[in-house]
């Protein structure tokens, strides 16, 4: 669909911010690594030939029988026998010798024929060291195979990071999306009708707002056991007043704008007066606001993270790296590592955010 001439205005503001514009291609190559955060760090192959047949093991489960073994589980891809099943098209000397037949594959001096020989495509990062054979202790310094270094697990640091930031992102633009539509709806109505619905919503949002969110996030996760979506509920629920004051003021200070009467008069319903003429003129203030919704819910997440209340144990979470930092103080990669993730992240949403206020702004103007 072809953008409308305010929009477009807007656009072109956008672009003219060089800060906001560049973030916003920045933001957006780390974001599109990270949702392909499979084919960039993984134990699996991205890709494997076996008996001509292509399998991605990246995404898809497919047990060692699958490869011609012997157990249904799902194959090790890392375990040079089941390399050698695959190299070789199954063959059931690899449980005696899979070095000399993958050797032999490698250098073209195997009997096997071609058509039955098989090949594996790896991501560029390992995600856990059993894909590499050189590894010392845990917490290890960075090197060629681990550029970031490795965790007190012998994780690779750069592979959780890639998969935390992915967390960390669709996360943040789940719980803001809805507590922003739920926030920006709620002071819509308060601020429009104002009188006794204002003075309702006002007294529940004080009750609602005093209550203490921790320590419900703590017994619900002893109940029901901790889980990124019940993460999400949890926050959506205790989240969505951050825009209410805000949208609420604006609307207060404009329903009574010549405009909004004009529209009374001609008969327009309160729906389309709310949404359609007063919310757009409200817009500046409230992304105004939004930069510190989204980097309050990236905090919010990596504290309950790092105390412990966050993400199942499980999960690559930027949080427990930063509590793997202070635990691990002779390894200072594990804090440098996730104070940069964080500073570049959030500094990042600032910038796009500031742009697509300045853009909405009618007063701001660019040279």
């Amino acid at each position: 669909m072809a953008l409308s001439e305010l929009n477009r205005r807007r656009w072109r503001n956008f672009r003219r911010n060089k800060r906001a514009f560049w973030s916003l291609i920045i933001f957006a190559v780390l974001f599109v690594t990270a949702m392909c955060a499979e084919l960039v760090a993984n134990d699996k192959p991205i890709l494997v030939s076996y008996r001509g047949e292509w399998r991605v093991p990246a995404y898809n489960f497919y047990p060692e029988t699958a490869f011609g073994g012997d157990f249904r589980t799902e194959a090790i891809y890392s375990d040079e026998a089941v390399q050698c099943l695959i190299v070789t098209g199954g063959r059931e000397e690899c449980w005696d010798e899979p070095e000399a037949l993958i050797e032999a594959v490698a250098n073209g001096t195997s009997d096997i024929p071609a058509e039955e020989q098989g090949w594996m495509i790896w991501p560029p990062i390992p995600y856990h060291y059993s894909t590499v054979n050189n590894v010392g202790t845990a917490p290890s310094a960075p090197d060629a195979n681990h550029w970031l270094g490795t965790d007190n697990t012998a994780r690779d640091v750069t592979a959780r990071i890639i998969y935390g930031f992915r967390i960390s992102i669709l996360f943040t633009l789940i719980v803001t999306v809805i507590a922003s539509t739920l926030g920006i709806a709620a002071g819509a109505v308060q601020g429009y009708f104002g009188g006794r619905t204002d003075l309702i919503f006002q007294r529940l949002l004080e009750i609602w707002s005093s209550t203490p969110s921790l320590y419900v996030i703590i017994i619900l996760f002893a109940i029901l056991g901790r889980s990124f979506w019940l993460l999400v509920f949890v926050t959506i629920l205790f989240g969505w007043p951050a825009l209410t004051g805000v949208v609420r003021a604006e609307f207060l200070r404009a329903r009574n704008f010549e405009y909004v009467r004009a529209a009374r008069a001609l008969g327009v319903s309160d729906r389309k007066i709310m949404f359609r003429h007063i919310l757009p003129n409200a817009m500046v203030a409230t992304l105004t606001m939004l930069p510190f919704v989204v980097t309050g819910t990236i905090s919010g997440l990596a504290a309950l993270d790092y105390l412990g209340y966050g993400l199942p144990a499980s999960a690559p979470s930027l949080g427990e790296l930063a509590l793997q930092a202070k635990q691990n103080l002779q390894a200072p990669w594990l804090a440098f590592s996730a104070f940069f993730t964080f500073a570049i992240m959030l500094s990042l949403l600032v910038f796009i955010f500031e742009g697509v206020r300045d853009a909405f702004d009618p007063r701001k103007t660019f040279r």
